[in-house]
C-alpha cells in the first residue's frame, strides 16, 4: 500500500475509533455487538463504520421515507407475549410493522487483502449475504448482513389488521429467528478473532 493510502486509511481508522468509542460510552451500541466492534477497534488494518446486532420491533410509519419511520418498540432480545401484547394496546396513528431484522456490519479494511479476509470470515461463519461496497485507495468497506428476518402490517391507520393472538404467535418463530442471529454472529466473532491481526 503507497504511503498517501496508508495515511488516509490512518485518519479514516482514527475518525471511526473516536465515534464508536463516543457511542460505547454513550451507551449506543448493542450489547451483542460491543465486543466484535472493540476487537476490530484494536486491529491495526481494519475499523467498524456501523452495526445493528439484530432485533424485533414494532415500527410506526408515517410516510415512504426512513424519517418518517418511528420506533414504537424495539427489542434486541427474545420478547415475551407480555411485553408484546401491551405493546400492542397502545395507541398509534401510523402503520404499525412486526418486523424481525438480521444483525448488519459495515468494516472498512486497509486493503483488498484485507476485504478478501473479511469475506473469508463470513464464509466460514456461515454468513450468505455480504460483499464490497466501497473500493477506493485506502479504503475498502465490506458490508456483511444476517438473513433472519420477518416482517407484516399489524396496524393500518392506527386499526388491527391483525388479530393480536397471531401476533403473539409469531414469536414462536420470530424469538429463535433471533437467536439463531447471534448465534451467527458469534461465530463470526469466533472467525475474526482467528483470522484479523
Amino acid at each position: 500500500m503507497a504511503s498517501d493510502e496508508k495515511l488516509r486509511f490512518g485518519m479514516v481508522k482514527r475518525r471511526h475509533a473516536e465515534t464508536f468509542g463516543k457511542a460505547l460510552r454513550q451507551g449506543k451500541v448493542d450489547e451483542q455487538m460491543q465486543p466484535l466492534c472493540s476487537f476490530i477497534a484494536g486491529t491495526k488494518n481494519f475499523f467498524t463504520s456501523s452495526c445493528c446486532s439484530g432485533r424485533i420491533m414494532l415500527l410506526e410509519k408515517k410516510g415512504g421515507k426512513k424519517k418518517d419511520n418511528f420506533f414504537h418498540r424495539k427489542w434486541h432480545r427474545p420478547v415475551s407475549a407480555g411485553e408484546l401484547r401491551e405493546a400492542l394496546a397502545e395507541e398509534t396513528s401510523g402503520d404499525l410493522w412486526f418486523k424481525t431484522e438480521p444483525f448488519i456490519l459495515h468494516i472498512g479494511c486497509a486493503g483488498l487483502s484485507g476485504a478478501e479476509k473479511i469475506l473469508g470470515c463470513m464464509k466460514r461463519a456461515g454468513v450468505k449475504r455480504g460483499g464490497i461496497i466501497v473500493a477506493e485507495k485506502g479504503k475498502f468497506l465490506v458490508e456483511l448482513q444476517g438473513t433472519e428476518r420477518m416482517e407484516f402490517p399489524v396496524k393500518v391507520g392506527g386499526e388491527m389488521v391483525a388479530l393480536t393472538g397471531f401476533v403473539v404467535k409469531a414469536l414462536e418463530t420470530a424469538n429463535p429467528l433471533l437467536e439463531k442471529n447471534y448465534e451467527r454472529l458469534a461465530k463470526l466473532e469466533k472467525e475474526f478473532r482467528k483470522s484479523l491481526e
